[in-house]
């Protein structure tokens, strides 16, 4: 297992050396704008050289994870219609329509779907039968776009991703599901070498790729394959809600973040800059200081999941604990424009030092 995420992690960083080359030839790449102020132009081919190794990897071994070709079709659907996405800027309907019909598939093909949710609200076994199959879409649907809204800076996505992968990794491992753990392992041994360029390591900024949208999706596609496979029929490795603390940070962000723009009456697609890292940046914080903290905080909220996967903590017990966290978390994005005021002021922070450290 360890040679070959050496050896994936190297195929990985050729990958990309070699695709950046390719974006810049057919402009493959992300320019400066007002809500994007990188210098110069960026290839967003991370995605697509982390996933052409996984698949690969996917495509030699196929015992690795069930149903590994419907996977393949599914995953590999995403990161082209990402790929043309970069490229063109897709309409969001089209891409909706896409991720539902790719939800559709793998609920009719390869038998995932979302139907036992465990003894989250009390001492008792929650089946919600067929609605399970409208929750699967709801579920699919939104945890491909939580994993795209929450990618705003450097090594952000890949850091949150690691985190995720490892949590899932683990509770395979430790309920005997080798493959599925040694897949994760593959997944975060591909994305390192993403991360290290993507901070500018250790080649510097004249070699730094981006992730773009063909591998935020499928990195969201993926988390929630193995969540749901996971998570369902007779041999589980994880509960239903630990899957939310694996992947906590992401998932709160996103919803919290959609609930905020109906809220107001702006369109929940719409972009805006009151995510956590922009929050964090308005504090003062460096780019480098608020990757750490998120995913800090994402590790934390992951390892409290895996310890109460391993422990048995109380499912309900965990999951009002998660809606308490949720909670907190959106009631301080609400009212993150008063408190950051206050912070900037007590902290003496001012616009200026804030603006040199967002750049």
């Amino acid at each position: 297992m360890i040679l070959n995420s050496v050896a994936i992690f190297f195929c990985s960083f050729f990958s990309l050396f070699l695709f950046r080359k390719f974006a810049h030839i057919i402009n493959l790449v992300d320019t400066p704008s007002e809500r994007k102020n990188h210098r110069g132009s960026v290839p967003l081919v991370g995605g697509l050289s982390i996933f052409v190794v996984v698949f690969s990897y996917l495509y030699v071994f196929p015992d690795t994870i069930s149903s590994p070709y419907l996977y393949l079709l599914c995953a590999g659907t995403l990161l082209l219609v990402g790929v043309l996405d970069d490229y063109m800027d897709m309409s969001f309907k089209i891409r909706l329509l896409i991720q539902i019909s790719i939800s559709i598939i793998m609920m009719a093909f390869a038998g995932l779907v979302l139907i036992e949710l465990g003894q989250i609200l009390g001492p008792f076994s929650l089946n919600i039968g067929l609605i399970g199959y409208v929750a699967t879409i709801i579920t699919v649907v939104g945890a491909i776009n939580a994993f795209n809204m929450v990618d705003g800076i450097d090594g952000l996505l890949g850091g949150l991703s690691v985190v995720t992968f490892a949590s899932l990794g683990a509770l395979f491992y430790i309920n005997g599901q080798f493959s599925q753990a040694s897949f994760c392992l593959v997944i975060i041994a591909a994305t390192l070498p993403y991360i290290l360029l993507n901070l500018g390591l250790p080649f510097g900024q004249r070699f730094k790729v981006f992730m773009g949208d063909a591998g935020s999706t499928v990195i969201g596609f993926t988390v929630v394959w193995l969540l749901i496979y996971g998570s369902q029929g007779e041999i589980k490795a994880i509960r239903p809600v630990t899957a939310l603390w694996i992947a906590a940070l992401p998932i709160i962000d996103a919803v919290s973040t959609i609930m905020r723009r109906i809220k107001k009456g702006h369109s929940p697609f719409k972009p805006d800059r009151e995510h956590l890292h922009h929050i964090l940046q308005r504090l003062g914080i460096g780019s480098k200081g608020t990757l750490a903290v998120i995913c800090f905080i994402a590790a934390v909220l992951a390892v409290i999941g895996v310890l109460s996967e391993m422990y048995k903590v109380s499912e309900y017990l965990m999951f009002f604990l998660f809606l308490l966290v949720f909670y907190i978390y959106y009631s301080i994005i609400c009212r993150i424009w008063r408190i950051t005021v206050k912070l900037r002021r007590f902290f003496g922070i001012t616009k200026k030092k804030y603006q040199k450290s967002s750049c």
